[in-house]
């Protein structure tokens, strides 16, 4: 177990550290390219903090969708195997839901403030 400050915290204090004293003193390319990196750093935050729990729960849908096991990677290289075959298609139960989850999860961690991500969780629910 590690002690504080935890990884989330150090990298969300960095992107801070961009934003509120390093990017005001910049203009121009530089000062674009700062930006770029502090929203690079809340991402890479996001993903610390919530790509575990996403990809145990994708996981676990796949498997009960495939009727198998393995890692992520496998798993989800057999469910493209399977619609490329036509063996799994929109109709099959559980598809959908497996697919809007999983883009849900990943917009958590990429767009979290896009406006249509923001519909869809008030819409489908968030997880």
């Amino acid at each position: 177990m590690q002690d504080p400050p935890h990884s989330e915290d150090l990298l969300e204090q960095v992107a801070a550290f961009l934003r509120t004293e390093v990017l005001p003193q910049l203009s121009g390319a530089l000062a674009f390219h700062v930006r770029v990196a502090a929203n690079a750093v809340d991402l890479a935050r996001r993903e610390v903090q919530l790509a575990p729990a996403s990809d145990a729960a994708e996981r676990a849908r796949l498997t009960a969708l495939l009727g198998m096991d393995g890692d992520l990677a496998t798993l989800n290289a057999a469910l493209c195997d399977r619609i490329r075959a036509r063996e799994i298609d929109l109709a099959t139960p559980g598809l959908v839901d497996h697919l809007r989850r999983s883009m849900l999860a990943k917009l958590a961690v990429d767009q979290p403030n896009y406006s249509t991500f923001r519909r869809a969780l008030e819409a489908w629910g968030d997880e």
